[in-house]
C-alpha cells in the first residue's frame, strides 16, 4: 500500500502531548441496541471531555507544537467543535485564539466557544466562507491557520483513537467513521490499515453533504454548490485533494445515508445507550439502519464523535413519542 501522509511514529508521540483527559475513551459493547440494529454494537464514546468531541486530541497537538515554537496567536475556521477544541488547547497554552465561523453555527457551540476566551467572529455564508475568512485572517496578521484535515496535526491526533482501537481489532470486523473534512477518518483508517488491516473502515456521510463521499468514489475532488443536513459538522462542500488522497489509501467504503436516519439514530442512542448526541454522531448508527443485511452476525464500532447540540433543534429532531425505524 502507498504511504499517506501520516507517520505512526508521530501519533505515538501525539499521545505523550495531549491531555490525558481526552485519550483511552470508553470503548464498550451497547447489547442494547443491538436487537434493533441487528448486529453486535460497540461505542467508541469521544464526548466525555471538555470540549465534548474528539477534536481535541488535535487541537492538543497543534498548541503543543505552537507554544514550543513560542507563536503567540493562531486561527481557525470551524463550524463549532475545532473551534471549541482549539479554544480550550490554546487557553491552557497561553496562545491567543480566534475562531471564524458562520453565524447560522449551532448557537450552543457559538456560546462555548466565546466562554473559553476565543475571539469568534461570524461570518455571512457557510463553513467554506468561514475557511476564506480566516485564512485571510492569517495572512494579515502573520499567524499560524489551523486547517481541519489539511494540518497533518489534526489527522495523527485523531489517529490516536484508531491506537486504543487496535487493542479490540480482533473482534471487531467494521468500524463506522463520520465523514466531514477527512481527519477522523484518515487518522482512524490510517492506524487500522497499519495494524489491523482485516478491520473494515467505512466512511459515512449526509446524503445532504456528499462532496467527500463522491470524491472517494469518483477518485478526484468533486465539490457541491451547497449542502443540506441538519449534521453541521461534516457539512463540507470542498474536500481538500491531499486528505482524499489518504482516504483513497484507508477507506473500504464511504456511503451516504438520509436525515431521516440520522434522527433515527440519534434517538436510539438516547433511548438505548442512554447518550444526547450530535447529528455527527449518529451517523455510524444511521449506516447501520439503512444496511443491516451488510451487518448482520458483524461486531461494528461505532465513533460517537460528538455531543454539541442545540437541544431545542435536539428535542424537536428526536421528540418524546415512541421510537419508529426510519
Amino acid at each position: 500500500m502507498r504511504e499517506t501522509r501520516l507517520d505512526t511514529a508521530r501519533i505515538r508521540a501525539a499521545r505523550r502531548v495531549i491531555d490525558p483527559m481526552f485519550l483511552d475513551t470508553p470503548l464498550y459493547r451497547c447489547e442494547a441496541l443491538e436487537p434493533g440494529l441487528g448486529c453486535t454494537v460497540s461505542i467508541k464514546l469521544e464526548t466525555a471531555n471538555p470540549v465534548r468531541s474528539f477534536k481535541a486530541r488535535g487541537t492538543e497537538v497543534v498548541a503543543a507544537l505552537l507554544a514550543e515554537q513560542g507563536s503567540p496567536a493562531v486561527v481557525c475556521a470551524s463550524a463549532g467543535n475545532l473551534g471549541q477544541a482549539l479554544a480550550w488547547s490554546g487557553r491552557g497554552r497561553g496562545l491567543d485564539v480566534t475562531v471564524v465561523a458562520s453565524r447560522f453555527a449551532t448557537v450552543a457551540k457559538l456560546d462555548r466557544i466565546r466562554a473559553l476566551g476565543a475571539r469568534l467572529e461570524l461570518v455571512d455564508g457557510d463553513h467554506e466562507t468561514a475557511r476564506e475568512r480566516a485564512a485571510a485572517l492569517a495572512r494579515r496578521d502573520g499567524i499560524r491557520l489551523v486547517e481541519d484535515s489539511l494540518d497533518i496535526e489534526t489527522c495523527e491526533g485523531a489517529a490516536t483513537i484508531g491506537l486504543e482501537l487496535v487493542d479490540a481489532a480482533p473482534s471487531v470486523d467494521a468500524v463506522l467513521i463520520a465523514l466531514g473534512g477527512g481527519a477522523l477518518a484518515t487518522g482512524v483508517g490510517h492506524v487500522l490499515k497499519a495494524f489491523a488491516p482485516d478491520v473494515e473502515v467505512i466512511c459515512v456521510q449526509p446524503l445532504g453533504a456528499p462532496a467527500l463521499t463522491r470524491s472517494w468514489h469518483r477518485r478526484r475532488v468533486v465539490t457541491t454548490d451547497s449542502t443540506d443536513t441538519i449534521a453541521d459538522g461534516v457539512a463540507g462542500r470542498h474536500p481538500i485533494p491531499a486528505v482524499l488522497d489518504d482516504l483513497l489509501l484507508v477507506a473500504d467504503d464511504a456511503v451516504l445515508v438520509r436525515e431521516t436516519s440520522i434522527i433515527a439514530g440519534m434517538r436510539m442512542l438516547l433511548d438505548h445507550a442512554g447518550l444526547v448526541v450530535e447529528p455527527s454522531a449518529a451517523l455510524g448508527v444511521a449506516a447501520i439502519l439503512e444496511n443491516r443485511d451488510r451487518f448482520v452476525g458483524r461486531h461494528v464500532v461505532t465513533i460517537v464523535c460528538g455531543s454539541n447540540v442545540d437541544m431545542a433543534a435536539y428535542h424537536r429532531w428526536v421528540g418524546a413519542g415512541p421510537f419508529r425505524r426510519p
